[in-house]
């Protein structure tokens, strides 16, 4: 699966001023909110905190996956942020975070979800991959990053 296929240009933001996990996932549920007539930014919210109250998603090196699963979504969708300072995520190796993937899927597929997990967290493991976004200087150079050969994750 392409992340293209996840995003759409809108749904990228570069150098988001949040100071803190709650203010970062905020912005990352609004601009979720875009993709679904059907969900609120308050009711993405509400899924990505409680998923985080089980776990931080954290990956390390910079980077988290906020995740959930949404009854009734269609098909899976993504927003993806650079920070414009590292943020406290209680990552797993304890290291702030300025790269975050949030991604929504239905919950009639935990499958997909499992496999679009796996999928993001080795894309965003490349140091090299990583690189490149962190050095992105506008939201369509992020988006087109994300979405080139370097942003494919395998089906």
């Amino acid at each position: 699966m392409e992340i293209g296929s996840l995003l759409e240009e809108d749904r990228v933001l570069w150098h988001l001023p949040a100071r803190s996990k709650k203010r970062a996932l905020e912005a990352l549920a609004e601009i979720l909110s875009h993709a679904s007539a059907d969900l609120t930014p308050e009711e993405i919210f509400d899924i990505l905190i409680n998923r985080e109250r089980l776990g931080s998603t954290g990956l390390g090196s910079g980077v988290a996956i906020p995740h959930g699963r949404v009854s009734g979504l269609e098909a899976p969708v993504g927003a993806f942020a650079s920070l414009e300072q590292p943020i406290d995520f209680g990552s797993v190796d304890n290291e702030p975070v300025d790269l975050l993937f949030a991604l929504l899927v239905p919950e009639e597929d935990p499958d997909a979800h499992l496999a679009l997990l796996a999928s993001l967290a080795r894309m965003f493991s490349d140091p090299v991959f990583t690189g490149e976004l962190r050095k992105g200087r506008t939201p369509g150079e992020l988006f087109r990053l994300l979405s080139s050969e370097g942003g494919r994750t395998p089906a």
